[in-house]
């Protein structure tokens, strides 16, 4: 990531990490090898902060509840004939607020890009680089594509750490009854070639 590495083992770079890191203030290698610790320990006087279960549930095998499917309020259709998913990407941390000002991890993830099965790519002419237009119900947004077979024939998939992506404002704003969670892993779209 640019920052010259002078680490000669694992426990110094925990030294490192519980120097910087309030939580981790009491974690040691030393003390991990003698008997465990339960993060977080600020202090190497910390006991480290117990956990809800050891070796049990308090109240036996645990309690399950049957919940309702309930379907997605959008549905792919002849005009908006794709499924859109929304989430994160490996480079960045949640929604790339602090990864994004390092400039380092350009190296890695430069641009924001929609994930096209290339049975789909192949029918819409779309080839890998190519800018397209993607519309839903509530706007549109132009990405890069990326030809992958990580998605499904139907679906297409794209992050939403890119402010000049805005894909969120595609998404679908039906929410969950109960967490209030917006639907944002099922949105209808449809994909064009612009470039």
């Amino acid at each position: 990531m640019g920052y010259p590495m002078s680490y000669d083992s694992l426990g110094h770079i925990m030294a490192g990490i519980a120097g910087v890191t309030p939580s981790y203030g009491g974690i040691s290698y030393a003390r991990l090898e003698e008997s465990g610790l339960q993060w977080p320990s600020p202090t190497p006087e910390h006991p480290g902060t117990k956990f809800l279960h050891a070796g049990k549930f308090t109240r036996g095998p645990g309690k399950f509840h049957a919940v309702e499917h309930i379907s997605p309020n959008e549905l792919p259709d002849q005009e908006y004939p794709f499924v859109l998913s929304t989430g994160r990407r490996r480079y960045h941390y949640h929604t790339g607020t602090m990864t994004q000002r390092t400039g380092t991890m350009e190296v890695f993830y430069p641009a924001e890009y929609l994930e096209i099965n290339g049975v789909d790519a192949e029918k819409l002419s779309i080839s890998d680089g190519d800018r397209v237009r993607v519309t839903s119900r509530r706007g549109q947004v132009e990405v890069g594509a990326r030809i992958t077979n990580t998605v499904t024939p139907g679906m297409v998939f794209t992050s939403f750490q890119y402010p000049d992506v805005p894909i969120n404002n595609l998404t679908n704003p039906a929410r969950d009854p109960v967490s209030k969670i917006p639907e944002y892993k099922v949105c209808a779209v449809k994909l064009e070639k612009v470039s």
